[in-house]
């Protein structure tokens, strides 16, 4: 793959590898190297060329197979029991599949050339014993418990090839953060704004100081009290509902109540008019309570509900990759101390033999050697889970912190989508409660008493000529 572009999609600051190549997002290098491990060295437009992780670029083409040697053909040249491998900071070593003999040292194909002075006492290099040549060159990124950096880290990106202490991480619940007296500050996800999947990694003690509370509960109890707000909004708009169809139903009794109804003329139509606006005005009622039931309140509930599922899938996500992540912990743990023990068993069989030399102690010795070597292996493989469990709950951690806060959005928007809406029903609500009454003042504006009186004389009139005096 050698010669392939490829562009950068983090900021890589350089500072995790000896050799670091800096560059900022969008930048385009040319690689150079690409080794197992995961780290590649490349070269920018500028000239400069360094190593950087391979998940902070994308390739912007197609790679091609790679001509060199393969694996098939480096071990083709071994002597019969030998493999080569490459380490993960991308050194080749060499195992033996008969004795598990691990070397760094490629073993020699003429028979009966030994690759290494038989007197050299095998030596312990980050808690594994290595027959052959001491190797003090040794990365101690294969024990590397956390990727701590100063840059983003971006979702599986490979641990640093750096050495690193016991001082330099922190464990807290089988979780490991970089020491803050020892590691740089760690660059924002997102520096822009107070983003959710910056500011709740760690875990803290509850309100009583009891109890260990993980910082992604914090932020899960935030959004269920969100979710109990919008199933006492509904509640709330519910009775809402219930005042108005009560009301609606008193205003449709009251409109047909017979009191005063032998009142006459503009007034009497004016009178009969206000009680006809309390039917409608029923009606106006009755229909804003089933809009707020079937657009407000009903659209509350169903999406509490929706709302409820994601939650309960992201709390069980989490907590179960918090858990995987506690067993491969523990896992490390226990291969640490098998290691210890295969140290000291080494020692003891090596002191044995500066004491007494026989071919039963030199067997017990390589015995000894193999269980070392083995126990090393399975500490690998062990950190090496727990680094991919870590990383597979950091990207899991941002995704779901993220899906939170667009969760969190959603509900807010939608909440404020509906309060609008029932205060625009209410709007038109007392505009059509305004146009029932306007004929009743337009009626009442009309009211004549002596425009009553003609009417009701020219109906009722009897005759209009009056009496005179009698004459005798």
């Amino acid at each position: 793959m050698s010669g392939t572009r490829c562009q950068a999609l983090y900021p890589f600051s350089g500072e995790r590898h000896r050799q670091g190549l800096r560059f900022a997002a969008g930048e385009l290098i040319t690689v150079l190297q690409v080794p197992d491990g995961g780290w590649w060295e490349g070269q920018k437009e500028d000239g400069l060329r360094g190593w950087f992780p391979a998940s902070y670029v994308q390739l912007l083409e197609k790679p091609r197979k790679a001509t060199p040697q393969s694996e098939d053909t480096l071990n083709g040249h071994l002597p019969p029991g030998w493999q080569s491998y490459m380490s993960p900071q991308g050194r080749r070593y060499y195992v033996n599949t008969f004795t598990n003999e691990t070397t760094w040292e490629r073993p020699s194909s003429v028979p009966g050339t030994p690759k290494s002075p038989v007197s050299q006492k095998s030596s312990a290099v980050n808690g594994y014993y290595i027959s052959g040549t001491p190797v003090h060159q040794l990365d101690s990124g294969h024990v590397s418990l956390r990727k701590a950096s100063g840059d983003p880290q971006s979702p599986g990106s490979p641990a640093a090839p750096r050495r690193q202490s016991k001082e330099s991480s922190l464990t807290i619940n089988c979780v490991t953060f970089p020491h803050p007296d020892v590691m740089p500050e760690q660059q924002l996800l997102k520096p822009s704004e107070w983003s959710y999947c910056d500011y709740f990694w760690a875990d803290k003690k509850d309100s009583q100081g009891n109890n260990t509370v993980s910082g992604f509960e914090i932020l899960l109890q935030k959004q269920l009290k969100g979710k109990q707000m919008q199933k006492e909004m509904a509640e709330f708009v519910r009775e809402r509902i219930k005042i108005e169809e009560e009301y609606a139903k008193n205003l449709s009794k009251l409109s047909q109540n017979s009191l005063a109804a032998q009142e006459e003329g503009t007034l009497g139509e004016a009178w009969a008019q206000l009680k006809k606006s309390l039917a409608d005005e029923a009606e106006v009622h009755l229909k804003f309570s089933s809009k707020l039931q079937s657009e407000v309140e009903k659209p509350l509930l169903n999406f509490r509900e929706n709302f409820k599922k994601d939650l309960k899938k992201c709390d069980h996500h989490i907590a179960d990759l918090r858990k995987h992540l506690a067993s491969r912990y523990t896992a490390v743990e226990k291969a640490r101390k098998a290691l210890t023990e295969r140290q000291k068993d080494l020692e003891i069989k090596t002191q044995q033999l500066e004491v007494k030399l026989s071919n039963k102690t030199e067997e017990e010795i390589k015995k000894a050697r193999r269980k070392s070597t083995q126990a090393g292996d399975d500490l690998m493989r062990c950190v090496d889970l727990y680094n991919q469990a870590q990383s597979k709950w950091f990207e899991e951690m941002v995704t779901t912190t993220l899906e939170l806060e667009r969760l969190e959005v959603e509900r807010v928007e939608m909440i404020r989508q509906h309060l609008c809406q029932y205060t625009q029903l209410r709007h038109e609500t007392d505009m059509f409660n305004q146009s029932t009454v306007e004929l009743v003042d337009q009626l009442l504006r009309k009211v004549d008493p002596a425009k009553d009186r003609e009417l009701w004389v020219k109906e009722h009139k009897t005759g209009d000529i009056r009496p005179v005096d009698m004459e005798i």
